[in-house]
Formats: C-alpha cells, sequence, structure tokens
C-alpha cells in the first residue's frame, strides 16, 4: 500500500487559510504562514508546539506584548452592558476615553473622533484638513506609509500602491526627505537642503492651496530614516506661518513606541492633529482615533461635522484603549521602552562589529531598523528600495533563516526592523539578537570583495 503522509496540525490549518482566504500584500500561492495558535508576552506558539519571538510585536502594534488578560476582563465587562451603540449615542467609557486622551495629548489637543484603524483615522483627518481651511492639497513625504485606503495610500510614499496608481486620489503632492546615512553633505546641510525644498514646494504650490502637511511621527516601515535635527520644528514654523495644518501620524509611532506617548514629543512640537491606532488597543481590538486641537474642533459647534462611521466610539473598542493605556502606566512600559531602546543601541554597536553587512541602524525607543549592504564604503544595498524577486535572494535567505530560529520579525527590501513588545527585557532582546546575528552571517557571505 502506498505510504500517505501525515500532516501536522499547523500544516492543516495554513491549507485550509490558503484555500478560502486572502493574504494582504502577498502573492497568494507558495507562501508558509505561522499557524499561531496561543501568544503571550513577547513569544508567538504555533500548533505544533513551536516558540517564536515577536520581534516586530505583530505588526509594530502589540506594544502591552500579547495574552494581558486586563483587557479580556475589560471587553468582557464591556460587552456584559452593552456591546454597540450608534455613534449619536453616548457610553461611560467613550466619554472616560476621551478624556485620558486629552490628558495624554499636549497642547489644546482635546478632542477624539474614534475611527476603526490607522487609515480610516488618516483619511478622516485629511477630510478635516480640507473642511477647516477651504484649500485642497496635501503635501507628504516620500518614503512614508500612512495606510491603504484610497486617499491614505495617495499620501503615502510607498511603492505598494504603485500597481494601483491609476485610481490614486487627486490634489496630493509629495517631497523627498533624505536621511543622514544616504546624504553626503552633512547633517546642518541635509537639514538647510531638506526645509528648502519644502519651502519651494510650498512656494510651487500656492500655500493658499495647501490644507495640511501630513507627517510620521517618527518613521517606520519605510526603514525608520530619522529626521533631520530640527526638522520638524522648522516644518511646525512654516506650517503656522502659512496657515497650513500639520498632521502627525503616530499610528505606529504612538503609544510608547519611541519612548515617549508620541513620536512627536521627541522633536519638541504640537501638531494640529493626530492620527492614532495600532498601540492605542495594541491591536487586541481594530480601533483608531483622531484628535483634533480645540481651534479645529470649534468651528463645528454650530455647523454639521460632516464626518462618520457605523463604528464610531464602539464601546467594547472603547473599553479594551481604556484599560490598554492604563497598562503602559501601571506596568510602566514607555520608561522601559526608552531604557530598553538604549540597552538595544549598545548591543547593535556590538553586533556591527561582527557583521560587515551591517551598514545602519536608526531606532528610537524600540522603533528599529537594521539596514544591511553589499560594501561598506559604497552602501550599496543588499537589496535596493522596492526590490524584484531576483533581487531578494539574500534578503529572502535571511528572513527564512529568521524564521526557521523562531523568530518572527518584518523584513523589507534590505531591512531587518527590531520593534518588540514595550515589555520586553534585556534577556529576551539578546535572545533575539543572537538570532538575528546567525542569520545575518548569511548576508556577511554576500559582501562584495
Amino acid at each position: 500500500m502506498p505510504e500517505t503522509s501525515i500532516k501536522s496540525e499547523s500544516q492543516e490549518i495554513i491549507e485550509e487559510n490558503l484555500d478560502y482566504t486572502l493574504f494582504s500584500w502577498s502573492k497568494q500561492k507558495g507562501i508558509n504562514p505561522i499557524a499561531v495558535e496561543s501568544a503571550e508576552g513577547v513569544y508567538l506558539y504555533d500548533y505544533d508546539g513551536k516558540k517564536y519571538l515577536d520581534f516586530s510585536s505583530g505588526l509594530m502594534n502589540v506594544n502591552i506584548g500579547h495574552g494581558n488578560q486586563r483587557i479580556t476582563m475589560a471587553v468582557t465587562r464591556q460587552m456584559e452592558e452593552v456591546s454597540y451603540v450608534t455613534p449619536s449615542s453616548v457610553t461611560k467609557v467613550r466619554g472616560q476615553l476621551g478624556k485620558k486622551l486629552a490628558e495624554i495629548c499636549p497642547g489644546d489637543l482635546n478632542k477624539a473622533f474614534f475611527t476603526l484603524s490607522g487609515a480610516d483615522s488618516i483619511e478622516n483627518a485629511i477630510k478635516l484638513a480640507r473642511l477647516h481651511t477651504g484649500r485642497h492639497k496635501i503635501l507628504s513625504r516620500y518614503k512614508s506609509y500612512h495606510g491603504s485606503s484610497n486617499a491614505a495610500m495617495t499620501a503615502s510614499g510607498d511603492p505598494r500602491k504603485l500597481p494601483v496608481d491609476s485610481q490614486q486620489a487627486t490634489n496630493f503632492v509629495h517631497f523627498d526627505l533624505p536621511y543622514l546615512y544616504r546624504w553626503e553633505y552633512g547633517e546642518e546641510n541635509l537639514l538647510k537642503e531638506s526645509v528648502s525644498q519644502l519651502e519651494r514646494i510650498i512656494a510651487y504650490e500656492g500655500p493658499n492651496n495647501i490644507a495640511a502637511i501630513l507627517l510620521e511621527g517618527e518613521s517606520g516601515s519605510s526603514g525608520c530614516m530619522k529626521y533631520p535635527k530640527g526638522y520638524l520644528k522648522k516644518v511646525r514654523e512654516i506650517s503656522t506661518r502659512t496657515g497650513i495644518l500639520l498632521i502627525m501620524d503616530e499610528v505606529m509611532s504612538g503609544f510608547g513606541r519611541t519612548g515617549k506617548w508620541f513620536g512627536f514629543q521627541n522633536h519638541d512640537i504640537i501638531p494640529d492633529m493626530i492620527a492614532m491606532a495600532k498601540g492605542l488597543t495594541s491591536g487586541y481590538l481594530p480601533f483608531g482615533c483622531l484628535m483634533v486641537s480645540e481651534k479645529i474642533a470649534s468651528k463645528f459647534d454650530d455647523v454639521m461635522l460632516p464626518l462618520g462611521l457605523t463604528y464610531s466610539a464602539h464601546p467594547v473598542c472603547c473599553a479594551a484603549a481604556l484599560e490598554n493605556l492604563q497598562i503602559y502606566e501601571d506596568e510602566n512600559l514607555i520608561e522601559n521602552a526608552a531604557e530598553m531602546g538604549k540597552y538595544l543601541d549598545g548591543q547593535i554597536e556590538i553586533l556591527k562589529q561582527k557583521h560587515p553587512s551591517i551598514g545602519d541602524w536608526r531606532n528610537t525607543g524600540l522603533l528599529g531598523c537594521l539596514e544591511l549592504v553589499k560594501d561598506r564604503e559604497s552602501k550599496e544595498p543588499m537589496a535596493p528600495f522596492n526590490a524584484k524577486p531576483d533581487e531578494m535572494i539574500i534578503m529572502n535567505k535571511v528572513a527564512a533563516k529568521i524564521k526557521e530560529l523562531g523568530m518572527y520579525t518584518f523584513v523589507r527590501w534590505n531591512y531587518i526592523f527590531i520593534a518588540p513588545p514595550l515589555c520586553i527585557t534585556k534577556e529576551q532582546i539578546d535572545e533575539g539578537l543572537a538570532i538575528i546575528s546567525e542569520a545575518i552571517n548569511i548576508a556577511d557571505e554576500a559582501i562584495s570583495k
């Protein structure tokens, strides 16, 4: 009789998912995702009992770590009371969350419009900026990511939008913002040129046509590219002078990820709006928020606010978010992110001495990225921007080794992201870096001689 192979439970689950569901940003055949059965702290567990260290907090969103049952209990309590009300109704938890967010946010950013995701928050920020100013253009950065809905994706400078380029929204203008590692003329000149370029584009497009400048609090999936020192302060000065609103996208960099509540707080500015999601509930439920200044909100005191979502201020999501914010404080997670970020920086410096393929390390708190190169002098990337499949051979091998050794993290082009949950310890950082170090040996072997 012919032998029949026995499939593991993980294999069966993966096959059923592949047969009946579609996967984001991926070809649909030939992929081998992790079948996650459970998760706790900084670890994932598949159905075959294999443990994976989650070194990118899911998609940089599970900030408090996996499996915190305080969220489960908060959600359960709320559902025992009421699971849904229309957005025109109010619940106790909606007001409590709005008040808590107003306490966290600086300046007069006191009004919360609750959404379902980061893209939702960005979409509504764009709408509100245009409504408030009466202007139509939005300025944003190449090499940025703001979401996959229509306007949010158009605002992004991410090549994932190129396959649907013909469907882009109108009245978006992009500007380039180089980063220091690949800038030959020093940081002072980088700042001057970056500010000068922005001012030129504003002049070319007409400041009276520009509703808002949209920027990430700290760069994320594009490569954690640092702003030149003083850049966001200059942007804030320019936007104030020209009447252009400043929207900070804190979907990824918010809620302790950078060692502060929000990434922009590392630059000593206060924006006009903050788009948030991800760390708002640490991914336990889909939820987002747009925080708006009193000045903008007051325009609609006696005029209809033409924004709306069926699930805005969903009480169960509000409950998850409120408890999540309390966990940040009770467990000192923001302080831990800052402390572990410094430790991580030091350990990476040691790693750089061992691995000549590490060209650069960029990090703020626990939002970091290794950039791998074929040659440190020429800085030729191990895989180029928007690399084709045949240009990803080495990095795909690195990513496969990372997974084989028991780690889940985000690998893109020549970048390896390190953004673990904020509850991580030094010992767990060491564990993760040991895995990455072994995988990077593959890249070292590919270095140009």
